[in-house]
């Protein structure tokens, strides 16, 4: 069961509203110790000075801000408690936004507020004027030691609260060299950019985060299993062929048709039928092509043998059609008849 990680109130007006603080990320990171490759021991790191070799205790290290190649500014733990944010247990919201204004890129880390002791009622009210005004707050609150920008939104009967990237710690995108001026027409003609659309919609679907996996780290617990068990692992090695960088009109006509193949987009898959035939909406399509060979059975018996034998023909080999193997012998029969 998750704990509170933190404990506090929101603050806005002269409202303040006690909740508690839950991460709401369990990363599924696998975790690797560093170990001696000879006898398997776990290698402890330590605190060197490379001049003199020497370990250097904790208590004797000094935190420094490098102003040039070892040139450092000093800072002593007094000098930064001296400044450190006051720690007010308050998340203090200072505006409210429209959530579309906020781009993703400055979200960092999720978390679920949940609410103090006596105060769910209050906790429900903010809630639902949050959802009813559509907007987000933007707050701060300080956490361990370190004042964070929040954004705090109504989702779902629950408050969630996004710690986000200050302004100026965002890279602009127009610092990137190899981007097109905006404005400047990126030579892409109508027809590449249809297909392209094309590709798209043949993709389109509902976001599903159950749909998604992180098959390396599946791959790498499914390795360790294999290797706690004591099973031969036999590597082999991959050479890759650096990517021929494939015509543009090519690419996209080929995307589309795989994707086509595939059952992308809107359509759905075909269904099968006992008989191995396929079917659209749940309806086999068996009984089409056995009916299809009829009539040309029947369409070969009209040419040779008259209309009545074509009939008869016609009735017979419709009456023997579904099974596959049976098809064959009353092409010969027909032939006879000739």
């Amino acid at each position: 069961m998750p704990r509170a990680i933190w404990s506090g109130a929101i603050s806005f007006g002269l409202v303040n509203i006690p909740v508690k603080l839950y991460s709401a990320v369990s990363r599924k990171t696998v975790r690797f110790n560093q170990l001696d490759g000879k006898d398997g021991t776990r290698i402890q790191q330590k605190r060197v000075n490379p001049a003199t070799g020497d370990e250097v205790p904790y208590e004797r290290i000094v935190k420094g801000y490098e102003l040039a190649p070892d040139r450092y500014v000093v800072i002593t733990p007094e000098e930064l408690d001296a400044i450190e944010p006051k720690k007010t247990q308050m998340i203090e919201i200072e505006d409210f936004v429209e959530l579309e204004q906020i781009d993703p890129i400055f979200y960092d880390h999720p978390y679920y507020l949940a609410p103090g002791k006596g105060a769910t009622k209050a906790y429900a009210l903010l809630i639902e004027a949050m959802e009813q005004s559509g907007r987000v707050g933007i707050a701060r609150v300080v956490i361990r030691s370190k004042e964070q920008l929040v954004a705090l939104r109504a989702r779902g009967g629950v408050l969630h609260m996004e710690t986000m990237l200050f302004g100026d710690e965002v890279i602009p995108p127009n610092e990137l060299e190899e981007l097109p001026e905006p404005g400047k027409v990126s030579g892409a003609r109508k027809r590449e950019v249809e297909m392209a659309r094309e590709l798209i919609d043949s993709l389109a679907a509902d976001f599903d985060p159950s749909k998604y996996h992180d098959e390396y780290r599946e791959r790498v617990l499914e390795l360790i299993e294999d290797k706690a068990e004591g099973r031969e692992i036999a590597v082999q090695p991959v050479e890759e062929a650096p990517a021929e960088v494939p015509d543009l009109m090519a690419a996209l006509e080929a995307s589309i048709a795989s994707a086509k193949r595939q059952g992308g987009g809107a359509k759905k898959p075909a269904l099968v039928d006992g008989d191995g035939a396929e079917a659209t909406d749940g309806k086999p399509k068996a009984k089409a092509k056995s009916a299809g060979k009829s009539k040309s059975a029947a369409t070969n018996s009209k040419s040779t043998a008259g209309n009545s034998k074509s009939k008869a023909a016609a009735s017979n080999s419709k009456s023997k059609a579904t099974p596959a193997k049976k098809r064959a012998p009353a092409k010969k029969k027909t032939a006879a008849k000739k």
